[in-house]
């Protein structure tokens, strides 16, 4: 699949605005599904960052960018509630 078909397919896709995390709410009255969320945009713009640096291709590079926008995001949102 091309990175055009690719970004069609997914343009096609409806922004549900919901959000998905990797960990299950297990801790009870201290889970925080903010926090949560901006820690997993968090390890996953690090992981993206370190690949990166690794190969230092485009590909590779685009893909640090949108994990640190989602981090980025998350950051704000944590902000918010504190």
């Amino acid at each position: 699949m091309s990175t055009t078909e690719l970004r069609a397919l997914l343009d096609q896709v409806a922004d549900t605005r919901e959000l998905v995390l990797r960990h299950a709410a297990s801790l009870g009255p201290d889970f925080d599904a903010v926090y949560d969320a901006w820690s997993d945009a968090h390890e996953e713009a690090e992981h993206a960052y370190r690949c990166w640096l690794s190969t230092g291709a485009a590909e590779d590079y685009a893909v640090y960018r949108a994990a640190q926008d989602r981090e980025d995001a998350a950051q704000d949102a944590l902000a918010v509630t504190r």
